[in-house]
């Protein structure tokens, strides 16, 4: 059965509630998916539906309406959920109501495949479970691993990680994992690849064997779908149509640039334009994002970079400055492509093809809170690009 048009609205501070961006999303659903309109309705503790609209939450997204009731009633689930539409406050809350906090164990683990979204996990999750006294732990590579051992020997209810610090955690005897009954892979296409594979299954065999699994992305292409048969047990799916993974809104712009070298000079007329709001400037290789950085300075543009092989400390303070507004163009790689909100973006620049369709919808379905979406993109492509392009679509 598929799931009419919804529309979610969330205020905050200074801001009215905008429609996000799934109001009219077709969903394919398991038969017996049902859909809940209010968060008072899905059976959601007292404490937690405070912190829920103390954080400013008014009624559920699509996906929530959809995926929360499953999830608590402890069924595997296969969620697809693109950011923007109350993805990681969903994982929040689901994974609130089902802990005990009077139980001072592990009981919950979240992986993603990035640093800084297993941060914002914790961040979200902290400020949901507010009134209910939650301890959550981002356990994630960079940081002190004595601080890691410091925070989990004193006990917390959920970790939110990366999935190469959580293995060392485990392997270590440190992060007990006796009492964990719920699993969430967040951008579980990423999670599945070839990249993380073998850290996920390494994780997976020191976990419960009634574990329960939960698996969220914005793209699950098939061949994910079916080897999450190996460790899911009859789950649920909530899939929007392929068809209407489309960035609607989005106005999307090429350049055909004849050659690879004349793109930067082609950035660089751009530039004007970028510096109005914040842009974001999608590079393949984090050589590529040095090399481009490193010649926009030398041509006295201000720009910041960020990449996989910085130190964490680095990471964290470019953030910091970019989702400020101290900077207002960031070079990166697809490290900062899934889930990161960062509400000024509107431009989205993607000086490289992406390798493949869902990376590309990653990358430019940029939405902030409250929904505010990006509202350009714009590729540079010379003709060798062309095959790739039409390839994809």
């Amino acid at each position: 059965a598929a799931g009419g048009a919804t529309t979610s609205t969330r205020r905050g501070p200074g801001g009215g509630g905008r429609p996000m961006d799934d109001e009219n999303l077709t969903f394919e659903t398991s038969a017996g998916v049902e859909v809940v309109g209010s968060f008072d309705a899905m059976g959601i503790r007292e404490d937690l539906l405070r912190g829920i609209y103390g954080y400013g939450f008014e009624k559920p997204s699509a996906i929530q309406q959809r995926a929360v009731i499953p999830i608590i009633t402890g069924r595997d689930v296969i969620a697809q959920a693109q950011s923007g539409t109350g993805k990681t406050s969903m994982i929040s809350l689901s994974v609130c109501q089902v802990i005990e906090t009077n139980v001072h164990e592990v009981q919950a683990l979240i992986l993603s495949p990035t640093r800084e979204l297993a941060t914002q996990t914790e961040r979200v999750m902290q400020a949901v479970g507010n009134f209910m006294s939650v301890s959550v732990h981002a356990c994630v590579g960079g940081k002190s691993i004595g601080e890691d051992i410091r925070k989990l020997e004193s006990g917390v209810h959920v970790v939110s990680g990366t999935p190469g610090r959580v293995c060392d955690m485990i392997k270590r005897r440190t992060l007990r994992t006796r009492a964990i009954k719920l699993l969430v892979l967040d951008e579980a296409d990423e999670m599945l690849s070839r990249g993380f594979k073998d850290q996920i299954y390494d994780v997976y065999r020191y976990l419960p064997p009634e574990l329960q699994v939960v698996l969220i992305s914005a793209t699950l292409p098939h061949d994910i779908l079916e080897i999450t048969s190996k460790f899911m047990t009859d789950p649920v799916r909530i899939l929007v149509k392929r068809d209407e993974l489309t960035l609607e809104g989005i106005k999307q712009f090429f350049v055909a640039v004849e050659k690879e070298e004349w793109k930067f000079d082609t950035l660089c007329d751009l530039y004007d334009t970028l510096t109005i709001t914040q842009a974001v400037i999608f590079c393949n290789t984090k050589r590529k994002v040095d090399w481009l950085t490193e010649r926009m300075r030398t041509n006295n543009f201000t720009v910041s970079a960020m990449h996989g092989d910085m130190p964490q400390k680095e990471r964290d303070a470019i953030m910091s400055e970019f989702r400020g507004g101290t900077t207002r163009v960031l070079i990166t790689t697809d490290v900062w492509a899934r889930g990161l909100d960062v509400q000024q973006v509107s431009l989205v620049i993607n000086y490289d093809l992406p390798n493949n369709r869902e990376l590309y919808i990653h990358r430019i379905g940029r939405s902030g809170r409250f929904g505010r979406k990006v509202k350009f993109s714009l590729l540079l492509h010379n003709s060798r690009c062309g095959d790739q392009l039409c390839a994809q679509g």
